[in-house]
């Protein structure tokens, strides 16, 4: 694994998009998300929730009934209807396979916008079907699934892995664990700053939110530049592992705990990158 190259929070703070006098609510990027299920309707809360929290213009959220309510209840802002988005984020708490037909044809027009997208949970295998540039965040067991290998494997290597997955499927990778591991776009990069305590239900939720709002805030240069996508990629593990240390304090966190400290944890990178 000596080809990764460590990603700092000063490197993870040149990638958050600061809004400006002349920005409105569409400039600074919408986020389109088909997230949750009946089954994990958490996941699609707490994807909007850091999303939001990270800092972007707008979250359009289309799922189900049931979950669009819990959205609206936690999230108000939250837009539950069609329009233009900037990226997609796809799949987190979902079976695609056992998906309602609204959600799978949601999911198949999302796709053929071609518009730069994440791939989570249950969409980690359509990463195909989309003609746009995709990152992929898959856990060690989802990506041993993926490429048809033991888990042990892939967490014997993951960075190893993490690349040739890139390689083979011609996708970015964030490969997820307490080190995370990031290919793609010619680039290989490891975020190493998660504390223990965020090995809990929901966390990798939180995490493609936060990638989720980077990617819609930097949509044009994410469209141009294959290696764009890397270093958003490994921006959010960043801030996903920064906010966790905060929200923990050396103690058990949760996720929700850890989207609150989002905002805190970005403003302390812009004033000093180097910190967090």
């Amino acid at each position: 694994m000596t080809n990764f190259s460590q990603w700092l929070p000063d490197a993870a703070a040149r990638h958050i998009a600061v809004p400006t006098e002349s920005d409105d609510k569409y400039s600074r990027g919408v986020l389109g998300v088909i997230t949750g299920s009946d089954q994990y309707p958490g996941a699609a809360v707490l994807g909007v929730e850091a999303a939001l929290r990270t800092g972007v213009g707008m979250v359009r959220y289309l799922g189900g009934e049931r979950v669009s309510t819990l959205v609206l209840q936690r999230r108000p802002e939250a837009v539950t209807s069609e329009g233009r988005v900037q990226a997609w984020l796809i799949g987190s708490g979902t079976d695609y396979a056992n998906r309602d037909d609204d959600s799978r044809a949601a999911t198949t027009l999302a796709l053929a916008q071609s518009l730069p997208t994440v791939l989570d949970g249950g969409a980690l295998a359509l990463h195909a079907a989309s003609g746009g540039p995709v990152v992929i965040t898959p856990h060690h067991g989802e990506l041993a699934r993926l490429l048809g290998v033991g888990r042990d494997v892939i967490a014997a290597d993951p960075g190893t892995w993490a690349e040739r997955a890139a390689a083979e499927l011609g996708v970015t990778v964030l490969l997820k664990g307490h080190q995370s591991f990031v290919s793609g776009g010619g680039l290989s990069l490891v975020a190493a700053s998660a504390p223990n305590w965020l090995a809990t239900a929901g966390s990798g939720d939180a995490l493609a939110g936060i990638l989720g709002a980077l990617v819609a805030t930097h949509s044009e240069e994410a469209a141009a530049d294959p290696g764009c996508l890397a270093r958003l990629a490994a921006s959010a593990a960043v801030l996903h592992g920064l906010a966790g240390q905060r929200a923990s304090a050396g103690g058990p966190v949760t996720i929700l705990d850890l989207a609150a400290a989002l905002p805190p944890t970005i403003a302390g990178l812009l004033a000093s990158p180097g910190e967090g």
